[in-house]
This record gives structure tokens, C-alpha cells and sequence, in this order.
């Protein structure tokens, strides 16, 4: 059963060689609301850590043709003003908790597992003379307090052994795929309130030696029964991968995803082989939207999903590989997707289920 916490897959995982090639990051997203207006809006906030072993008290950029290592901390928001604002610390500059919990301190910029602060703010000039920050213009300051209530531990394939062997290129894990988050953020000077029961949150985890391509995420935990009506307050679920690496070989066209329907367990997880788990999806860019379809199926269940958002809310993510390249050009990053998502067991329609608030992305190397 995938809901099973383990903060030993949450911990610092920049041993060995990942230490002087990898990347660790942990990830958050979530909705506010305007303090005075109410109006919704959704964040999300990163810790980025690059090649420590190539470390010092000064970050060092791929884009400038040096080898990259650094903390970036990365935040920003969605919607008609989308932006991703980043800020970079070198290795000496920040303290690191490699135990259990994580713990990552570094001025005013703090994460573990119940809590993360910060702030980043990036200038007009900074960002247009600095293209080796890789974001835009605007500030976001934010102290939260994290509940991560669902987990989606996706089995031995991020277990210790793979984990000390680093086979998989890219590993995954989501501690908190549903969290409640509490607390203030402010954006570009407006105060928006972060609640327990409309934040929506999300809080994973990837690390590893490069990205995959394509690079497929879907998630929410805003979900509503269209049979019933019902809103389902139980309930999440979580698709990720694309093209996972063992070594030197791509086991094309995978995902993982999780369902957690109101207290119950529905896994489609190629790496579960008993499972007889297979996969189709598509993605499709429009000229205003990002498009996913995914049908995933078991020997006993099945989850179709169809999802879309609006380009218009979206950005571009950027990030660097721990090598220096900058392969991912068009990474498409979202917060606002909506669709449906059916479940089956068997030929048996279990629900059919209307999603707000998904985040979502999509993205493929440069050919």
C-alpha cells in the first residue's frame, strides 16, 4: 500500500556520487487567498540543492560555463502574473541537516517537515542582467507551517538499496502528495492567507543525476464526485515519470500514479510487476493550452485521466542539470489545471471525479 510515510526518502540524498554530480530538491505547492479581497491564488515554493562537492561561498552557474553548485531556492506564483523568481546560495553559505529529518537553513530561508520560511526578491535589472538566474522580476516572502496527511511511497524503487546504488537517474517521492499548509504569503506586496482547508497543498521530492524527458506531473486534492456531488475530503492523486533510467536504460513511456479515494488505495506502479500495469498518455500543446491524457490500468483496476490548463497561467520552469546543460527549454509548469479523473474496477465505473486546482506539468529535451 503506497500511503506509508518514510522521511528517510525526505532526508538529504547527496551522498557519494551524487554529491559531485546530483541535484535534491523539495517541492510545495499551494493555493492562498487574498487577505483583503479573497481572491485565490496559487504558490509554489523549492529547495533546490546542486553538486555540493564542487561547493564554495559563492554559487556557480552552468550558464556561465562553470560547473553548477549551489542552494536555489525557488518560489513563485501562477496565474496571469506567473512568474518564478529564484535566489542562490553557495554551498558554505548554507547549513544542511544530511540526517532525518532534513533540516536546510540559509539567512532567512528555512525548510524541514513541518515548516518552511523564506523570501525572494529579484529585481527588473537583476533579472535582464543576470540570465544565469534563469527567472524573472518580483519578490515573495512566506512562513508556513506543513501537515503532510497522505504519502505516496512508490515501493522499493526508491527504497534504501536503490537508493545506495543510485540506479534510477531521477528518483521520486512524495511524503505529503496531500498537505495542509498554514500561514502568510506575500506577493509583490499583497497578503494572501494560506488555511488548512482550501490550501489544496502538495509537498514531494525528486533527486538524482539528470531529468527525464518527457516529464509528466499531475496532483489535487480539490475533487468532487460528479455522480453524487459529493466533495471528496478523503482524497488525492498523484501521477508522475515519463521516461525513467536504470543505468543506461530508459524504460520508455512510464508513469506512476496513486489514487487515494476516500480512505482507499488504487496504485498503478510499472516498477509493482505483479501488478500487470500498463500505460498510455498523451500530451499535447495547443496554441493556449497543455493538454495530458493518461489511461492506466491493473489486472484488477483502471484511471483515466484527462486533464487540461490554460497557458495563460502557466510558465516555463527553469532548471540547470548537475552537469551544466540546460536541456529542459520548454518545461511547462502548472497550478490551475482542471479535468476529470474515472476509476474502475474492472469494467465497473467507481466514480467519475471533477478536479480543480491540479498541479500539472509537461516537458520534453530539445530534439
Amino acid at each position: 500500500m503506497f500511503n506509508k510515510h518514510d522521511i528517510s526518502r525526505n532526508q538529504c540524498q547527496l551522498f557519494w556520487h551524487q554529491a559531485e554530480k546530483g541535484y535534491d530538491w523539495w517541492w510545495h505547492s499551494f493555493t492562498g487567498h487574498h487577505a483583503e479581497t479573497g481572491e485565490e491564488k496559487a504558490f509554489f515554493i523549492e529547495y533546490f540543492l546542486c553538486n555540493p562537492l564542487h561547493g564554495s561561498d559563492r554559487p556557480s552557474f552552468g550558464r556561465l560555463g562553470e560547473t553548477p553548485s549551489y542552494l536555489m531556492v525557488k518560489a513563485g506564483s501562477w496565474g496571469e502574473d506567473a512568474a518564478q523568481l529564484h535566489r542562490f546560495f553557495g554551498w558554505k553559505q548554507a547549513e544542511i541537516d544530511m540526517g532525518i529529518p532534513f533540516v536546510i537553513k540559509t539567512d532567512d530561508c528555512y525548510a524541514s517537515e513541518d515548516r518552511i520560511s523564506g523570501s525572494v526578491t529579484v529585481s527588473e535589472e537583476e533579472a535582464a542582467s543576470h540570465p544565469e538566474y534563469m527567472c524573472e522580476s518580483g519578490s515573495m516572502k512566506w512562513d508556513l507551517k506543513v501537515n503532510k496527511k497522505v504519502a505516496f511511497n512508490v515501493g522499493y524503487g526508491a527504497g534504501r538499496l536503490f537508493r545506495e546504488l543510485q540506479l534510477f537517474e531521477m528518483f521520486w517521492h512524495a511524503e505529503g502528495m496531500k498537505s495542509e499548509f498554514e500561514g502568510e504569503v506575500i506577493w509583490n506586496g499583497e497578503r494572501y492567507l494560506i488555511t488548512p482547508q482550501t490550501c489544496y497543498g502538495y509537498a514531494d521530492k525528486n533527486w538524482g543525476k539528470d531529468f527525464t524527458s518527457p516529464w509528466v506531473w499531475l496532483s489535487s486534492n480539490n475533487l468532487t464526485s460528479e455522480i453524487t456531488g459529493k466533495k471528496l475530503e478523503d482524497s488525492v492523486f498523484d501521477i508522475g515519470g515519463g521516461c525513467p533510467k536504470v543505468g543506461p536504460i530508459a524504460l520508455k513511456r512510464k508513469l506512476l500514479s496513486a489514487f487515494w479515494y476516500e480512505g482507499k488505495p488504487y496504485e498503478f506502479n510499472f516498477s509493482k510487476f505483479w501488478t500487470l500495469c500498463r500505460t498510455e498518455f498523451e500530451c499535447t500543446e495547443t496554441d493556449t493550452q497543455i493538454i495530458w491524457h493518461v489511461d492506466q490500468r491493473t489486472w484488477k483496476h483502471r484511471m483515466i485521466a484527462d486533464i487540461t490548463c490554460e497557458k495563460k497561467d502557466m510558465l516555463l520552469v527553469n532548471y540547470e542539470s548537475p552537469d551544466g546543460a540546460k536541456r529542459h527549454n520548454r518545461l511547462w509548469n502548472g497550478g490551475n489545471g482542471k479535468g476529470t479523473i474515472q476509476l474502475f474496477e474492472g469494467e465497473r465505473l467507481i466514480d467519475r471525479i471533477h478536479a480543480e486546482n491540479i498541479g500539472c506539468e509537461y516537458g520534453e529535451y530539445d530534439r
